[in-house]
């Protein structure tokens, strides 16, 4: 098989698809058209049966048999519904306090507590082995599939095979892209780590634990639990991989904590900005000081100014293990996201400077009281398990809809007190 079949596709940045940026086309009206019964994508040439015909050739020159193909692919139809998964505009747009809100969660830290204390000798094994941090590995896996409560949900997990192929059949802007990724995971199944069937995972392709896709499945996967096969639908594999992935794609440096939460006063708020590297004692001497005091740890290290909401809110020192995170996902909230998760599923604490115009967030016990009330309304929430997937949040738009609040979907303290109201 050639190294070919194997390869990075051009411009990828991080370990994702693109599932959080606006690469697919609308499923609206034109986006799809039917002839004969065979699917038509909004730019493809040829129906899926005659792409999937003509596709063998590209896919053989990249070493893939037609035993191996014709496995895949017989019987294979696309996934139409990825089309619509990843649009410019979001259902649901957060303030950074919600969207931190809603992924730190009580369920999720109690989740992540627990997989922490059962997975512990892995992750000081890992940390021996690779020197990433736990916070991180834990903020990753939490991110990415809740600490794995989400890799066997059907709801949220679906086989890839149609998904990648309708995505390289007819997805106009990132085709090519789809088309490397459909041949990787064709990769996969030949190699022998898992059959077409057992590859399920987002709509864009994104597998197990911490969400490889087939490149990375391919390139950066490490048998690390000894049973002969790289999986990132093992815990080992999927943290191993991952950490794998952060040292060669993201620099991660050993000993090095992600960043500190800082005070900015009287320091110009253009210098947060996040984008020139100082050492951490050329900030302080600029006025810089530590959030809860003291003295900085690692004044030698680089680190970048970065206040999210402006001075008022938390800022923070941000060093290149902040950016290697990021390397996963290209964006400032998930990075700061997956750093902070992490902090308190191992005991850390809240930000000390709390966000203007923000709120606590929600208990369990909250969330799930918004659940059943607004069940007992007559809004479908997905179940009242305290976890706020996108069935409670178009639960609660629904909701604010009906009594005049702007639907943006966030179970807050205004949407409890109002369902305690009865409104």
């Amino acid at each position: 098989m050639t190294l070919d079949a194997f390869a990075r596709p051009a411009g990828q940045t991080s370990i994702l698809a693109p599932t959080r940026r606006a690469f697919l086309v609308g499923a609206g009206a034109g986006a799809l058209a039917f002839a004969g019964g065979t699917a038509r994508a909004q730019t493809a040439a040829q129906p899926f049966s005659a792409w999937v015909v003509n596709f063998r050739a590209r896919a053989r020159a990249k070493g893939i048999s037609d035993a191996v193909y014709d496995r895949v692919t017989r019987g294979l139809e696309p996934d139409l519904s990825v089309y619509a998964k990843d649009s410019a505009q979001p259902e649901f747009r957060e303030e950074i306090w919600q969207y931190l809100n809603r992924r730190i969660s009580e369920w999720r830290l109690m989740t992540g507590r627990a997989a922490a204390k059962e997975n512990a000798a892995l992750l000081r094994r890992l940390h021996g082995d690779f020197g990433v941090e736990q916070d991180v590995l834990l903020g990753l896996w939490g991110m990415e599939s809740a600490f794995g409560e989400l890799v066997d949900d059907p709801d949220h997990m679906k086989p890839v095979f149609p998904s990648l192929g309708a995505l390289a059949w007819g997805e106009p802007r990132r085709r090519s892209y789809w088309e490397i990724e459909f041949i990787n995971a064709l990769a996969v199944v030949q190699r022998g780590w898992a059959s077409p069937e057992e590859m399920r995972g987002s709509w864009a392709g994104a597998m197990g634990h911490t969400q490889w896709m087939p490149e990375v499945w391919l390139n950066l996967g490490i048998d690390y639990d000894g049973d002969g096969t790289p999986s990132p639908y093992s815990v080992a594999d999927a943290l191993a991989g991952s950490s794998r992935y952060l040292l060669k794609r993201g620099n991660y440096q050993r000993g090095l904590p992600w960043g500190f939460e800082v005070r900015m006063d009287g320091v110009p708020e253009q210098a947060a900005d996040a984008k020139t590297w100082r050492p951490v004692e050329e900030w302080a001497r600029r006025g810089v000081k530590p959030a809860g005091g003291g003295r900085f740890a690692l004044p030698k290290a680089r680190a970048r100014l970065w206040a999210p909401v402006g001075p008022e809110g938390p800022c923070f020192l941000l060093t290149q293990n902040f950016y290697a995170v990021r390397s996963y996902n290209p964006s400032m909230n998930y990075a700061l996201a997956v750093c902070h998760l992490g902090d308190r599923v191992l005991g850390g604490a809240p930000f000390i400077t709390p966000f203007p115009g923000g709120e606590r967030a929600l208990t369990l016990a909250e969330i799930q009281d918004i659940q059943r009330r607004l069940t007992r309304a007559g809004f479908d929430t997905g179940g009242t398990d305290g976890r706020v997937g996108n069935m409670t949040m178009k639960a609660v738009a629904d909701f604010q809809r009906r009594i005049g609040l702007e639907p943006n979907g966030y179970a807050g303290l205004d949407v409890l007190a109002a369902l305690r109201k009865g409104r």
